[in-house]
């Protein structure tokens, strides 16, 4: 075997090991990630239960209800 291919064997091997290590998130990242869809979560609660959108909402439930059939 040329040292080319020799070389190349070891860095393919390498990059396998690489990439077997990372199985998935830690614990930490799922806990960032809960955080920031509650946070989400929240913000979009905030909008859609303001004034102007509730009756924005309101509007498009009543006229869906009014339509003649």
């Amino acid at each position: 075997m040329s040292r080319t291919v020799r070389v190349r064997v070891r860095i393919r091997a390498w990059l396998l090991g690489l990439m077997r290590r990372d199985g998935g998130m830690v614990t930490s990242e799922y806990a960032v990630g809960i955080i920031a869809a509650v946070a989400f979560a929240a913000a979009l609660y905030k909008v859609l239960t303001s004034g102007q959108v509730s009756a924005q909402l309101q509007a498009i439930v009543q006229r869906a209800l009014d339509v003649q059939m």
